[in-house]
């Protein structure tokens, strides 16, 4: 069905071409995974396959691709576009219309079909991806996983042939990654549809591949073959897999199923063990949120000349097993210590005794309405200095809602929300960046000029910081980017980091992220992981809202679970993800009864 003959891409002005030796065919009637490494070149081949490479990103390609018998440098991508269906990473950039039920039926309408199988199809997919609620919603006003499905709707309705799709499950929960990866299994399965998907989070979909496609790094040649043969060498791979190579198993598991049948010998060999802490605050500074180490102050003035200021540059490692963050190049809180491992070294537990510290958020009573529906009701939240907290949920639970109002975007309807002793939806916009910061889903809503130089120098303008802060913690985030690149040009993970280094530009004693880990690869997730870590072990808190289970198993002290605007949880992470069979990471589920949330906890009490 897809067939790509010795292909090679250059862009305009590049060095070297984004993918070489590119030979491999996908067979109609299969799901064909493709993965690697941030950078070496996914999209690209994705692209390449509508006939957007080259025929809208420019440059020059080598070779020949064909879909369907069709040569796609002879054929432009609306002269494919009853053959292919594509999805790219960003869902608000595929979409035309303003609701739901337009959107589905836009493709259709271009494509001449007949008013009334174009009805029926809408209706399919309308419950085919559970969106029949959300038929008459104005597009803008649904959350980010959402408007991930109304994308995939969008293009199954004219019914292609093949379905091109980039990080399809990136944005959203569990649950509802499990009911798209089974419509798209049931296409190919029932239908015959040829389904060639890229995405990070392989813990969800390599058990669902045909074969597998591996990038191994930029320029080098595919590596083709059945998901387990591809694991065995792949340098990014899930924890399932992980979690074998750790044990030694052969065949590599790629299911849970799999490994939990094989895992007997490593629970027994775990037997009376403890999860080793990576890094849960002592205590209390208000109900049910722990403080490790001393208050992070808000910051009054800009403060570019204390010791915390000073920051030495250093390129961020990935943090190692044990947990204990790298050398630290980024911002401390105002007024925090410098502190190691959180709870553990350097914190006021290790001191001993000391007096309670206010949150450096608190939220009571939250309601909210948006749109005739009740976004949050009753929600109460406090975060203390160097927690993290994972707000997590199902996709339209409120957790964007919760961090906007944290940050000052959404007015509280009822209740109130104090950040560092302010009201944010009351607070100017350059009082409250020295409060808190957030990084939203879309970095791009944060980067507005035309270089990554130039959004460094308006960042240390807008936080009042010392010429040169920001680029430094770009370089520390992103190295080897240069000024003169433009934001566009940079990929979902490369823009989260300069977003991340735009907001902690300033400071902010709470930052809080929506959504962190999409378009991340596993290395670049592990170096956000250490970020985070040693922002929190500084004495910032930490809120992000994410359906990343891994990640939330990783870093957070605390997990938050909302359902219809409603805290129904709110507890440690282990005691939360433990005992949700939605949200319980893989090694959980691997090794459940015992309480092990990652591989690498697991390493740690073997060594």
């Amino acid at each position: 069905m897809i067939r790509f003959e010795d292909v090679s891409v250059t862009y305009e002005g590049a060095a070297r071409p984004a993918v070489r030796g590119v030979d491999f065919e996908v067979p109609e009637g299969e799901l064909v995974l493709l993965v690697g490494p941030s950078g070496t070149g996914k999209s690209t081949i994705l692209n390449s396959v509508s006939g957007l490479v080259p025929h809208f990103t420019g440059g020059t390609l080598r070779g020949r691709v064909t879909v369907a018998g069709r040569d796609t440098r002879t054929h432009k991508p609306r002269e494919l576009a009853d053959v292919v269906g594509t999805v790219g990473q960003d869902p608000l950039a595929h979409f035309v219309t303003g609701t739901v039920e337009d959107e589905l039926a836009y493709g259709m309408e271009s494509l001449g079909i007949a008013p009334a199988v174009m009805r029926r199809r809408v209706e399919e997919t309308l419950d085919l991806l559970g969106l029949d609620g959300l038929r008459h919603r104005a597009i803008g006003t649904l959350s980010g996983g959402q408007r991930q499905r109304v994308a995939i709707g969008s293009v199954l309705t004219p019914h292609p042939e093949v379905l091109v799709l980039d990080e399809p499950t990136s944005a959203l929960d569990p649950a509802a990654a499990e009911e798209v990866l089974a419509v798209l299994q049931r296409l190919v399965h029932d239908l015959g549809t040829t389904v060639f998907l890229a995405e990070h989070r392989l813990e969800r979909v390599v058990q669902y591949a045909d074969r597998v496609v591996l990038l191994p790094e930029p320029g080098a040649a595919p590596v083709c073959g059945t998901p387990a043969e591809v694991m065995a060498v792949s340098p990014v791979c899930p924890p399932v897999v992980e979690l074998g190579r750790l044990a030694g198993w052969s065949p590599l598991p790629m299911t849970v199923r799999d490994a939990r049948r094989r895992a007997s010998g490593l629970r027994e060999r775990l037997a009376g063990r403890t999860a080793p802490d990576h890094g849960t605050p002592d205590t209390s500074a208000t109900p049910n949120h722990r403080t490790p180490g001393a208050p992070a102050t808000p910051a009054t003035t800009p403060g570019t000349g204390s010791a915390e200021a000073q920051r030495p540059t250093a390129t961020p490692a990935t943090t190692p097993p044990t947990g204990r963050a790298p050398h630290r190049w980024w911002p401390a809180a105002p007024g925090a210590p410098r502190a190691g491992r959180p709870g553990i070294q350097g914190s006021a537990a290790s001191a001993g005794p000391s007096a309670p510290v206010p949150p450096l958020a608190e939220v009571r009573s939250l309601a909210v309405r948006r749109d005739r529906v009740d976004a949050l009701c009753g929600v109460d939240l406090a975060v203390a200095p160097g927690e993290t907290v994972a707000l997590m949920g199902r996709n339209g639970a409120g957790k964007s809602t919760l961090l906007g109002a944290l940050v000052g975007l959404v007015e509280p309807g009822s209740g109130t929300v104090r950040v560092g002793g302010a009201v944010p939806h009351r607070t100017r916009p350059r009082d409250l960046v020295r409060l808190v910061g957030l990084v939203p889903q879309e970095p791009r809503d944060l980067l507005y000029a035309d270089t990554v130089g130039a959004e460094c120098a308006a960042a240390d303008r807008d936080a009042g910081a010392a010429s040169g802060t920001c680029r430094e913690l770009v370089s520390g985030l992103l190295p080897g980017v240069a000024d003169a690149t433009h934001p566009r040009d940079l990929s979902e993970g490369q823009r989260l980091a300069l977003a991340l280094a735009v907001v902690l530009t300033a400071r902010p004693p709470l930052l809080l992220l929506d959504e962190p880990t999409r378009g991340l690869d596993y290395a670049a997730k592990a170096r956000l992981v250490g970020v985070l870590r040693g922002l929190a072990a500084d004495g910032h808190g930490i809120v992000l809202a994410t359906h990343d289970v891994e990640l939330a198993a990783e870093i957070a002290h605390r997990v938050v679970l909302l359902a219809e605007g409603e805290v129904i949880a709110d507890g440690p992470t282990d005691d939360i993800v433990v005992s949700s069979p939605s949200f319980a990471p893989q090694v959980t589920k691997v090794l459940a009864p015992q309480r092990w949330l990652t591989v690498a906890q697991v390493r740690e009490a073997l060594a």
